[in-house]
């Protein structure tokens, strides 16, 4: 008796990959496929685009277009599909070196942006004021400039900043993601989702247009 179930594969796209410029999109790069091992690996090997110049740096692999592609190839199967619909692919070039001077100007204006801001903000809530308060109350002596508690005061903003970031140049304290990087996450999955909606609607203007008719 046949075995119905050598003849099922399941498919599952990714979210977004980068992929070097030039080369063809093949299933392995774009998928994770769970089938018979040799039946597999001739699956994933199927090439899906060969991108072009014209097609920019961001390109769209849709569900259809995968599953099109391996049922030409291999009618007989039967797909079971799990996960996105689509999935960004991304041509990275290669990159160039960085260069020093941008770079020290880039670290100059975030530097100096950083502490007008600092000094702004506690310019607006008399921060000098409350330090002059704060030295007097703890050691009974009024002190118009109390470099010692500003000195430790700005030293611990700081340690702050580097607790709060949890980042010290390339170290992490611990693997919790820091506030940055889950509104740097959230911001890049609502950039793909529109990029993918903006590309889907360049590959399929017909579909736009029975939309629109209704």
């Amino acid at each position: 008796m046949e075995d119905k179930s050598a003849s099922i594969i399941y498919l599952r796209l990714r979210k977004q990959v980068g992929l070097p410029a030039g080369n063809p999109i093949r299933l392995r790069d774009v998928a994770r496929v769970l089938a018979e091992p040799k039946l597999e690996a001739k699956i994933l090997d199927l090439m899906l685009v060969q991108p072009e110049h014209h097609d920019g740096n961001l390109i769209v692999i849709d569900l259809i277009q995968v599953i099109s592609t391996i049922k030409e190839q291999f009618p007989e199967l039967q797909i079971e599909f799990i996960g996105e619909p689509q999935v960004l692919v991304e041509m990275i070039k290669r990159e160039k070196k960085p260069s020093l001077i941008l770079f020290g100007l880039v670290w100059l204006l975030l530097f100096f942006g950083a502490a007008l801001t600092i000094m702004n903000f506690h310019a607006d809530v008399s921060m000098p004021e409350v330090q002059v308060r704060i030295v007097e109350m703890i050691t009974g002596v009024k002190d118009d400039h109390p470099y010692l508690f500003q000195g430790a005061y700005s030293v611990g903003i700081g340690f702050g900043m580097i607790v709060f970031f949890n980042h010290l140049f390339k170290k992490k304290w611990n693997e919790e993601p820091t506030p940055l990087e889950v509104e740097m996450f959230l911001y890049q999955d609502n950039l793909n989702q529109y990029v993918i909606a903006e590309e889907f609607k360049k590959m399929h203007p017909e579909q736009l247009k029975k939309g629109k008719a209704k």
